[in-house]
């Protein structure tokens, strides 16, 4: 028996059926590839596992400095690591290391600011370094973390009070920015390469920390931040709390070349600050590099900065 081909426009109609099932079904294997890949990313940008953290790899002692190991607890319960120096003239640097680095990264400067006679307090947050805690709320509760560590300084007799200066660096920068605008004790800030917000600098920062183009996993990642952890990007925003500090100085600086924050930070942050401001804007400079690239500028800058306003020299 003889069977005729179906109608060619009904196979036609069936092939369109098919191609439309085919492309949505790659499309949602592609989709949800999608959300799985930047959900898995903000996951990883926001948590920090101590199996999965750097750690320091060398003491203040490498640098041939006398110290103490510091634990301090913060309002959440969780123990904080630290390092202090002590003080021959009586001022102290609190000293910040930036985003997923250690105490280990402030070494440097911590045995630069020692020669000038100054304390150094050299801190961690939470999930960081060998810190408690596990999730990064970029600043929404690391202030916390700032605030335990001054009180520490507070319960020392060897320190004055009316002397305390802060440096921080990257994230670090942004943290002593936001907590000097809430701690009128604090006289002297130095940030180098703070981020000025997060909008700013979410696409460079995110594309530089996961490798992913900036669309479309960016405005996705960002999605997933705010939706798992609470953290509103728009609420991290270093411009809007540098103009509190006044009239107590700061100093920013910025690298032309850097590809970890938006190299446009330091002077959005300088226009958003009032007097006593300073910035440093080296057009060939990366990344948080002045100390290294640029020693001899830096110890000289920055040690006659706090001189002037911790020691009044």
């Amino acid at each position: 028996m003889n069977v005729s081909p179906p109608p060619k426009d009904e196979y036609m109609k069936r092939s369109v059926k098919i191609a439309i099932g085919v492309f949505v079904g790659i499309l949602v294997l592609v989709t949800g590839g999608l959300l799985w890949k930047t959900r898995q990313e903000a996951y990883k940008l926001l948590h920090a596992p101590m199996e999965t953290r750097t750690l320091p790899s060398e003491t203040p002692a490498d640098y041939n400095l006398e110290f103490e190991d510091v634990t301090v607890t913060n309002p959440d319960g969780m123990k904080l690591a630290g390092w202090f120096i002590p003080s021959q003239n009586g001022a102290v640097i609190i000293m910040q290391h930036g985003y997923k680095s250690t105490r280990k990264e402030l070494l440097n400067e911590a045995e630069m600011m020692h020669r000038h006679g100054y304390g150094v307090l050299v801190t961690s947050i939470r999930a960081h370094d060998y810190s408690e805690g596990e999730l990064i709320t970029l600043g929404v509760y690391e202030v916390d973390d700032m605030e335990a560590w001054y009180q520490y300084l507070l319960s020392r007799d060897d320190i004055d009070p009316e002397k305390i200066g802060i440096i921080g660096n990257s994230y670090g920068g942004m943290l002593s920015i936001q907590y000097a605008s809430m701690n009128e004790k604090i006289k002297a800030v130095v940030a180098n390469c703070a981020f000025s917000s997060m909008p700013d600098t979410v696409s460079t920062s995110v594309t530089h920390f996961t490798g992913l183009p900036e669309f479309p996993f960016v405005p996705l990642i960002v999605f997933w931040a705010e939706t798992d952890n609470g953290v509103k990007m728009e609420e991290i925003d270093a411009t809007k709390w540098i103009p509190l500090i006044s009239p107590r100085p700061v100093f920013l600086m910025q690298g032309g070349v850097d590809t970890v924050i938006s190299p446009e930070s330091g002077q959005i942050l300088y226009d958003a600050a009032k007097e006593p401001k300073e910035l440093w804007f080296d057009p060939e400079l990366g990344h948080v590099e002045f100390d290294k690239k640029r020693a001899e500028e830096y110890e000289a800058r920055v040690s006659a900065f706090f001189d002037q306003y911790l020691l009044g020299e």
